[in-house]
């Protein structure tokens, strides 16, 4: 009899599924509340409303609880530290970001490689590049970042936002840039803010009132955008626009380029808003409206003495750049300058030239215009992929842009005003071979006909049998659009036989505001429909099968793949809702929640949108006696855009009505929000705790690859 042998993958594979099928974890025991809401009638249980309460101890001691068992459930995978040593050698290379001049000074970020965070650095002329402000030492964690930085007009002064363990909330601080040293006092409580000086004097921020209950949570709605003189105390800072006379929720002021100008823009929610403008070469002058109302989304793109240029979607939904004279600015004088087309159209501009982003199936195309709209060139990329930057100031005839796709790695290009000739600037030094990869764009066809793209991304060659771990992600919401980017994490599952899919879905804006409304309000169910057939296109093509499946996604995200598991528990092995919107009757109660209205309706809107809500709400769709995938929520404690208590409750729900073995863990991480400024190595340990997860859950192990 011939004797039979076994490899010691497969081996590994056989254990690992044997361990994953006995597996029996002890969840902490939730308690539950009594709580009952009335919505139009219908009485609705919140049995774990106390997870609300992030300042309570008994909240603070079941994070501290599920941590314990999520921790002890990760340590057991015996090929964990295996991808994270992996992870840490790929991240572990030169990056910097796009230049930009200020005062005589190039400035750029760069990360020597597993830095926390990147330093800013700048340079004169061909001199050697110097540290302008080092953020790895704003905190022995790394956990303090910075958020933005914005020049005087002659790069003398620089105001700097901090954030504290990813919080929303803000810190700003001024330096002189020639000694380096602070000259004001510190502004505290900053929040969703750009800044903008106005001289040397001072400069113009947006903040709201400090919250009288949890500055994590507490609802904040009424925004202002303020005047600091340099020198002064924050108490004595100018009230300039908004406030309780004037209730905005987003309120944003920017000073024009050559300072004649103050542009406001204020909006009640994520999409649609007004603006204002002031002549600040008056004394006193009054702030007049633009354009009035939130039926329409318009930005300042460009200024040049007088003239105003403008990105509008009014009357033109994939938008469209006019001209006006400041003097009479209403939408009766506007001028079109870059027509509507078939695309999206953003627009940036530098050199007084005028640069149209345009998205064509979630691929970048850019062109040059004149300030007369008159086209120049065509922008030749090196390949199908994203493209981003294309901005200066009015002076400069030179800018920088940097490309990317699934398999090339981001690359800074220098681009020639004059002669639309572009050159490599910084080349990515990531250890990745793209020869080995393919990355192509299908489209198939969601539950209503309609045609959605998908880019799946894999090794050549790959064998489509079925088996191979596939990883879907997807966000469909608040018109933002998934373009092809290139992920560092992502070469250590690639490169194990994975495949990475990334689905265009309704209610983003890969095909403008149509594409955007199809996902929103009672139209929300086409989202989770276009995820579901994309898994299911994905199977029937023979990518993967539902025991090799995974599904991603984040912030608004994470409802899509937590309302998707609860729809399709039978359809997905592995599931990761991060920073999830999961209670869509309450999701307006915390922060600036209310302001997702616009994409999300709320449960008090009228019966039918309760109803709407309530049927695919995660939290209230969980059932008990169910088989859900394995799912690992995650969350940080310090978020507070979408807070924690989503994600809390849906773990709690998940844990207490699941049938099967499969685990249902949350990962909470400390001292990190929403997802901005996370330090480096909390990064790469987050990223291998979900490939493992991952993989562990399908059976399968990780092959290790040597540098």
């Amino acid at each position: 009899m011939k004797k039979l042998t076994i490899s010691a993958t497969l081996l590994i594979s056989f254990m690992a599924a044997e361990a994953q099928q006995k597996n029996t974890i002890a969840y902490p025991e939730t308690k539950k509340g009594s709580q009952v809401d009335e919505y139009f009638s219908t009485k609705v249980e919140d049995p774990y409303r106390w997870l609300e309460n992030d300042r309570a101890d008994d909240t603070r001691e079941w994070v501290v609880a599920e941590n314990k068992v999520t921790n002890a459930y990760l340590d057991k995978i015996p090929f964990r530290d295996a991808i994270k040593k992996r992870l840490t050698e790929l991240w572990n290379y030169e990056k910097f970001t796009a230049p930009f001049k200020e005062g005589g000074y190039t400035y750029f970020y760069k990360n020597n490689g597993l830095q926390n965070q990147f330093i800013l650095y700048r340079q004169k002329g061909t001199g050697a590049p110097e540290v302008f402000l080092d953020p790895n030492k704003f905190s022995a964690d790394g956990t303090t970042s910075l958020q933005g930085i914005e020049f005087t007009k002659d790069g003398s002064l620089a105001a700097c936002q901090l954030s504290e363990g990813g919080s929303d909330w803000r810190k700003v601080f001024v330096m002189d840039t020639k000694t380096m040293k602070i000259v004001d006092d510190t502004l505290r409580d900053v929040k969703f803010s750009g800044l903008s000086w106005l001289g040397n004097g001072g400069f113009y921020y947006s903040s709201y009132d400090k919250p009288k209950g949890s500055e994590l949570s507490a609802k904040t709605e009424v925004h202002k955008l303020f005047y600091h003189k340099l020198g002064s105390k924050q108490t004595e800072d100018k009230l300039v626009f908004g406030g309780e006379k004037l209730q905005r929720r987003y309120i944003g002021g920017g000073v024009t380029e050559d300072q004649k100008y103050l542009v406001i823009s204020a909006a009640n929610a994520t999409y649609g808003n007004e603006l204002y403008l002031q002549d600040l070469s008056k004394p006193d002058a009054p702030i007049i409206p633009i354009v009035t109302g939130f039926d329409n989304e318009h930005s300042l793109a460009y200024s040049d003495g007088k003239l105003l240029y403008i990105e509008t979607n009014l009357d033109a939904p994939n938008h469209k750049l006019i001209r006006v004279d400041a003097a009479n600015p209403t939408p009766a004088n506007w001028k079109t300058l870059i027509g509507e087309t078939e695309f999206p159209l953003t627009v940036s501009s530098c050199g007084k030239k005028i640069f149209a982003h345009y998205l064509k199936d979630a691929v970048t195309e850019v062109v040059q215009y004149d300030a007369e709209g008159k086209k120049e060139h065509v922008i030749k990329l090196p390949g199908v992929g994203t493209a981003s930057g294309f901005g200066g100031k009015m002076t400069e005839m030179e800018t920088y842009y940097t490309f990317t796709s699934y398999v090339y790695p981001p690359t800074i290009f220098k681009y020639d005003i004059k002669t639309g000739a572009s050159s490599v600037y910084k080349k990515s030094n990531v250890k990745f071979n793209p020869e080995g990869y393919e990355s192509k764009q299908v489209f198939y066809t969601s539950a209503d006909g309609t045609k959605v793209p998908m880019i799946i991304t894999s090794k050549k060659g790959l064998k489509m049998d079925g088996k191979n771990p596939t990883m879907l992600y997807g966000y469909g919401g608040f018109n933002i659009s998934l373009t092809p980017s290139f992920s560092v994490s992502n070469i250590a599952f690639l490169e194990n036989g994975g495949i990475y899919c990334v689905a265009n879905l309704r209610g983003g804006g890969e095909y403008g505001d149509k594409w955007h409304n199809a996902g929103t309000k009672m139209n929300k169910q086409n989202v989770f429909n276009d995820f579901i057939a994309a898994a299911e296109y994905l199977i029937k093509e023979k990518y993967t099968s539902k025991d090799y499946l995974a599904i991603s996604g984040g912030s608004n995200g994470g409802l899509l793949v937590g309302a998707c598991l609860t729809q399709r528990p039978d359809l997905f092995k592995v599931c990761f809702p991060a920073v999830g919107v999961l209670d869509m009757l309450r999701y307006n109660k915390f922060t600036a929640g209310a302001g997702w209205a616009y994409d999300y309706g709320t449960a008090e809107d009228n019966k039918e949108m309760f109803s709407y809500l309530f049927k695919y709400s995660p939290v209230h769709n969980v059932k008990e006696g169910t088989c859900y995938p394995a799912t690992m929520v995650m969350t940080g404690d310090h978020d507070d855009r979408v807070v924690p208590a989503h994600s809390f409750k849906f773990a709690a729900a998940l844990q207490a009505a699941q049938k099967c073995s499969n685990p249902v863990l949350i990962r909470i991480e400390t001292k990190a929000g929403h997802g901005a400024g996370k330090p480096t190595d909390m990064v790469i340990a987050e990223q291998a705790d979900k490939w493992a997860f991952m993989l562990w859950n399908m059976g399968l192990t990780y092959k290790a690859v040597t540098k």
